[in-house]
This record gives structure tokens, sequence and C-alpha cells, in this order.
């Protein structure tokens, strides 16, 4: 009996993990070469992994919820010889990659929360020899290439990973809902909609899990039922219908440790990795909106001023790099804007800033938003920005210390509006401001070139259009 180990893949840019979200066969099953294999997540995509082989499965690692280290077996199968097996050391483009416990080069996530905006108003693990045929990906892409993911049918519904994902968060029986998408397929959309509905919902699941096996982090070894509801799984659907969020999503508090998945896993990593590297300094003031005429998007005004801003001050407009003492300083502004989700922070990149006007901004960020939301944005869109911005003031809060995640050298945060007393040339007068951070690496920037930064951001910030 000839059989083949599959390792896991290094599904994005040196990401060291990924988490199950679904097997699409169970152990005995045949399946065939580049059929999908597993759902899994990780900090930037739910992407389904197509079989190395054809045979049948002997093993997998783990069940849904799991964690898997990349480099570590996620599945063995018995080869079948009758079937297609694809030719030993044909490469098709996805390896291992980094080992375990590499960090992610790219800036991907930073600590910080944004809604969209609007107008404004009153508000070392296993070694990795030479590629083969059980190490490689049938035909996904990696790097900066968008990692295709085909809306497969599985129990008989065709959807993407991320809208089984969400079902399976949310609790809903992808089996009795509507299509609205091409051929049949079942959009995010019809998902939302079944949840608030409240009718299309799963019985609640058996608190039951696969076992985990080597390489796996199975969550359930540190989670105990929820004294308050009699040890059952607490539900995600409010009584009259509605999706509760949770945190993370989909998990009962119980008081007890769980893993961190996914999108908040990374962060925990990147936070960490900036902690180390970066030496910020904050420093604040207030945009004086008193001149604005009518309603005016305060998102589109927030890019506009930091444009301008980083024409006047270059060097905020930058990547360091601590261990070489160089900089590079960027002639496009590329901004990342933070976009805050259930399943943890997204920082996509408003690419070329400066070239556009109110009108392409909005529109820009509400379709990077839809993709964060869907999950089908690419990888290289998050990454690879010039600055940050933290809108965090649409919840709440004046001002902060928004944390600067290398290679970029600034973030500005934006804060909660309010009404202040001003004084004026013969006396006061109440006007609408806008706290503003700002964060800034003090090995690349000086005191002195923050502060003209921060004074051409309010400047632009105060014009009336």
């Amino acid at each position: 009996m000839s059989t083949k180990q599959f390792k896991l893949p290094d599904l994005g840019e040196g990401l060291p993990d990924a988490t199950i979200i679904e097997w699409y066969v169970k152990v005995g099953d045949t399946i065939k070469l580049d059929d999908n294999l597993v759902s899994m997540e990780t900090a930037k995509a739910v992407v389904d992994v197509p079989s190395p082989v054809s045979g049948k499965v002997l093993k997998l690692a783990g069940g849904a919820g799991d964690i898997v280290i990349t480099g570590s077996v996620l599945a063995e199968f018995e080869l079948d010889a009758s079937m297609p097996q694809r030719a030993e050391g044909q490469d098709t483009g996805h390896s291992h990659g980094h080992g375990v416990g590499t960090p992610d080069p790219a800036p991907d996530h930073r600590v910080v929360a944004s809604q969209e905006g609007g107008a404004i108003e009153d508000a070392g693990a296993a070694d990795a020899p030479a590629p083969d045929a059980g190490t490689v990906v049938g035909a996904m892409q990696v790097g900066t290439a968008v990692m295709a993911q085909a809306a497969i049918a599985s129990g008989g519904v065709k959807a993407m990973p991320a809208v089984r994902a969400t079902a399976r968060k949310l609790g809903v029986d992808l089996s009795r809902v509507s299509p609205s998408g091409p051929d049949g397929t079942v959009s995010m959309e019809d998902v939302k909609r079944a949840a608030a509905d409240g009718s299309l919902l799963l019985p609640s699941p058996a608190s039951g899990r696969g076992a985990g096996g080597e390489g796996t982090l199975p969550p359930s070894a540190l989670r105990a039922p929820s004294p308050a509801n009699g040890g059952r799984e607490r539900s995600t659907v409010s009584q009259s219908g509605k999706p509760m969020r949770t945190q993370p999503p989909g998990v009962a508090a119980t008081g007890q440790p769980e893993q961190l998945k996914g999108v908040r896993r990374n962060m925990a990593r990147v936070m960490a990795d900036a902690h180390a590297q970066v030496v910020p300094t904050t420093i604040v003031d207030d945009a004086d909106l008193h001149a604005w005429s009518g309603r005016q998007d305060i998102t589109a005004r927030l890019v506009r001023a930091m444009v301008a801003a980083c024409k006047a001050v270059p060097a905020l407009n930058a990547w360091f790099d601590g261990p070489n003492l160089s900089r590079t300083l960027h002639p496009h502004v590329d901004i990342g804007i933070a976009v805050d989700t259930e399943d943890g922070l997204f920082v996509p990149a408003l690419r070329n800033a400066d070239m556009l006007d109110a009108v392409g901004v909005r529109a820009a960020i509400k379709r990077l938003r839809a993709q964060v939301e869907d999950r089908s944005i690419a990888t290289s869109e998050l990454s690879g920005y010039t600055i940050s911005l933290s809108n965090f003031g649409m919840f709440a809060g004046r001002y902060a210390t928004p944390v600067v995640v290398p290679p970029c050298v600034a973030i500005v945060g934006a804060g909660k509006l309010s009404h202040d007393v001003v004084a004026v040339m013969g006396g006061i007068e109440v006007h609408r401001r806008m706290p503003i951070s700002l964060t800034f690496d003090h090995r690349a920037a000086t005191g002195g070139e923050a502060a003209r930064f921060l004074a051409a951001l309010l400047d632009d910030m105060a014009q009336p259009n």
C-alpha cells in the first residue's frame, strides 16, 4: 500500500498556522486530485485547499475549529494508482514556504478601529524537503496573487468558503437558503437574511469536536460549559431572530481561556512585533470644522487632509528599515484604512489616495469594505500602504495612541466630533471640532517634522470645502 502525507502549506505570506473551517471529506472517503479537501481560515482569507493526490483518506488532522501549524500533517492518503495523480516533483507554485513561527513580514493588521464613515452629522516546525506531490497544493496561488475561490457544491449547495463559514457561525442551514447569486450560488447577503429571519437555523449542534492530531491546537481543550445555560452552546441569534455579535464570533463567554484564531491571532503577533521594534511618540490637536459648508464626507476629508500633509512633509509618508537604518520616502500616498469586523480588524489599502477625489475615495472604501466582509479581498490589498488611518471616533474616544506597525512610520487617529467653546477675537464661539492624534516612529522622523505634518493636516481640515 502506497501512502502519502499532505502537510499544510503556507496559505498566505509567512502565516504560521490556519484554522479548520470544514472538511469536505471524512476518513474512509475517496477523493480525486484537486478536489476540495478542506476549508481553512487564515488571518487574511477563508480558502479551500484542494487535494494533492487521488486516493482514500486515511487520516485528517483535527476537526472544525482546530488550529493546524503550517508544515504539519493535514491529511494522509492511500494512493489509488488507477486514478489521476500529479507527477512527482511537479510544482504548481505553492509549497510550505516559511517555517513555523516566522513573523508576517507584511504590515497587514493595525490595532486600530474604524467604520466606513459618512456625511458629517451630529454623530521551527517540520523540516521541509524539496517540494513533491505531497507538499504542493493543487491549483492555488500565493504571494500577492489573488487566491481564486470557486463556489463549490457541497451537500447540494453552492457557496463560497467565506459564506459557508459565516453560515456556520450564525447557525444557518445552507440547504434551506434560497440562493440569489449567479448559477444558483448562495451569497453572503442570503445567509445574513436567513439569520435575521430565524426560521432557517440549524438545531443546536452537539458539543463534540474532532480529535486534534499532531500539529493541531484544539480550542475545546481549554473551554468549559457555561453554567448560565446548563452547558449548552450559546446561540448567535437573539430571540427576535437577529444575529448577535459575540467576542470572538460564535464563542460563548465562559470565563475560560481559548485559542485566538485567524485575524485576532495574527493581530496579536503583529502587535507584539510592533511593540518590540517601534519607538512611538504621539502628538495631539483639534481640527476646527467650523468653516465647513453643508454635509461633507468625513472620511474623504480626512483622506484629503492626510494627502496634503504627506505632500508637505514626506518624512511621515515613509517606510523605515530598523536593522539597516534606512528609510524609503514614497512619492505616492497609499492609506491603510482599518475595517472593524466580528472576526477582527482588517486594514485594506486605499491605493493612490493622492489621485482620488471625494467620490473616488468613497467608492474605493465601499468596495474594500464589501470585500473584507465577505472575505474575498486579495492578499495584495492588505499590505504595502505608506501610512494608515484610524477613524476610531466613529465609535467613541477623543484622543488615542494608535500603534505604528513597521515598516510604516506614522498613523493618524481621528477622534469623536464635539462642540467646543472656542475663544475668538471679541468673545467666544461654539465650534465643531475633531480631535486628531498622530503617532509616529521617532527613529524615522523628528518632532518638528511630525508637528509640521499635523499642522498641514489641520489646515486642510479647516477649509470650507
